[in-house]
């Protein structure tokens, strides 16, 4: 983005104190000094909501109590000075009602993932996107790092030849206990279904996995034959998940997501393996992209700026040398910058080139729908279908 244009006027539903997503999101708008924050309903809780803004350096009265009174007061405000993104970071159950009216009321709108609580939530927000100008994204953040980038690239060029098996494992351990039951609030909202949605595990991390599998083989995953678990007695949504998958390209592959993987972190990684050699990338050392060949040794690609052998769009999301690590903050950073880009200098369409959109949050919600019907009937494969 050109450092002399005018900083994206910025506000955020949620994200108050306490709240891990959100001080990333702001984190990841600030680190190209492409957007100020100007406003924020950040918490229901009238103290956190001002603390949060007192520490952000915002005056009180940018501090609205609730998002419905943001929207109607920053639209009120003289162009130059009101808010143009929304960027939502609330519990799942808001995220399309907020971006519907934000929509309506003329801001753009990055949205934590999912985009909706199900399916027909989320095809009438596509309705209210459609008859708008406005951009919308979707956090998917594991899409913006830039050897994912260069994994596609390798795919779509024809380095491993033709896919044939797609791997991807999202394994982590923080809900292997009861920590709802202990007061933890991230945990209880997740398992309650009308915040959460239908999705536990499926829609918090699972889609994630999906997402990457799609985005990096290119090509869209047309059916599976899913098995859900519930591992904590009162526990309300699946915290295990397990699947076949079926390829539009003819892949086949295997989807693993769970949060009850004891002593795990956050060790999202993928493997396809096409005619010709295979690939794998892991997001706990994302600056390393492995090669396997059918008959070469074993390389190992590094991420850096001016590696000459990767490709521009993995280049062009690199902002440290070789042997600088970045990680999760820079990717999301990626998505921010992508979407600055859009909104200063827009193309036609709801999406934001390079961002997640709605059609990312559609092929993941049918992904949920379709996992939660397979596990629970007698079909053997269950398609995924993103219209009902």
């Amino acid at each position: 983005m050109n450092p002399v244009a005018a900083k994206i006027r910025m506000g955020f539903v949620g994200g108050g104190e306490g709240a891990f997503i959100g001080q990333a999101h702001r984190q990841a708008a600030g680190l190209d000094g492409g957007f100020e924050l100007v406003c924020g309903a950040f918490s229901r809780d009238a103290h956190n909501n001002q603390q949060t803004g007192a520490a952000l350096g915002l005056a009180a009265s940018r501090c609205y109590s609730d998002w419905q009174g943001m929207l109607d007061s920053e639209a009120a405000l003289p162009a130059h000075l009101r808010m143009e993104l929304l960027v939502i970071v609330t519990p799942n159950h808001l995220h399309a009602p907020i971006a519907s009216q934000a929509l309506k009321a003329g801001f753009h709108v990055f949205s934590e993932k999912p985009a909706a609580l199900n399916l027909r939530e989320l095809l009438a927000l596509k309705q209210v996107l459609e008859g708008s100008d406005r951009l919308y994204g979707l956090a998917h953040t594991y899409l913006g790092y830039p050897m994912v980038w260069q994994a596609r690239e390798m795919v779509r060029s024809g380095v491993i030849g033709a896919v044939r098996k797609v791997l991807v494992e999202y394994p982590q351990g923080w809900l292997s206990q009861d920590v709802a039951g202990q007061g933890n609030k991230q945990a209880g909202w997740r398992d309650d279904p009308e915040q959460s949605g239908l999705g536990g595990c499926i829609g918090d991390i699972g889609t994630h996995a999906f997402s990457l599998a799609e985005f990096v083989a290119d090509q869209p995953i047309e059916q599976i034959c899913a098995a859900l678990g519930t591992h904590i007695a009162g526990r309300q949504l699946d915290d295990d998940a397990a699947m076949l998958l079926r390829m539009a390209g003819g892949a086949s592959g295997v989807l693993i997501a769970s949060q009850v993987c004891a002593g795990e972190e956050n060790p999202l990684k993928i493997r396809l393996y096409g005619d010709k050699g295979g690939l794998e990338w892991r997001q706990e050392e994302p600056a390393s992209l492995i090669h396997r060949s059918i008959d070469q040794p074993l390389q190992v690609l590094r991420s850096g700026v001016g590696q000459p052998w990767l490709c521009e769009a993995a280049r062009q999301r690199m902002r440290l040398p070789a042997g600088h690590p970045e990680g999760y903050l820079e990717a999301m950073a990626n998505l921010y910058g992508d979407l600055a880009r859009a909104i200063r200098d827009p193309a036609p369409g709801p999406d934001a080139p390079g961002v997640p959109g709605i059609e990312t949050g559609l092929r993941g919600m049918a992904f949920i729908e379709a996992a939660i019907a397979n596990h629970r009937g007698d079909a053997k494969w269950t398609a995924l279908a993103c219209t009902q």
